[in-house]
């Protein structure tokens, strides 16, 4: 499975679990640190620690992917999944506000989530 096709499945998995505001923004051109950045918001932090959790699992569970970092689970107000082509952010509002990955990121290339092909 490529990145971009492991980006369309971590939307799927973070869309199942009503993630708000999903979106894949296309890097490579701009960075080396990664090919794709995936967002998505949660509503509480326990929806954030949820959302994270699915991709993580479900990831894990259907392609035997396992992220290669983890960090601010415990929080729940964001959490990032490092899976080296890509990095899966799952914020609350007012986090993914303050920090506006989009803005920062503003010449990168948004990528609707579609339904990953199998």
């Amino acid at each position: 499975m490529n990145a971009l096709q492991q980006a369309h499945w971590c939307a799927h998995y973070a869309l199942e679990k009503k993630a708000q505001d999903v979106c894949i923004l296309h890097l490579t051109p701009l960075s080396s640190l990664t090919d794709y950045l995936i967002l998505a918001t949660g509503t509480s932090d326990r929806h954030v620690q949820a959302i994270a959790e699915s991709i993580r699992l479900d990831l894990k569970q259907h392609h035997q992917i396992s992220p290669l970092a983890i960090e601010g689970m415990e929080e729940g107000r964001w959490v990032l999944l490092d899976y080296g082509d890509l990095m899966v952010h799952v914020f609350q509002q007012t986090v993914r506000s303050f920090y506006d990955l989009e803005g920062l990121w503003a010449e990168a290339k948004r990528i609707e989530p579609a339904p990953p092909q199998a």
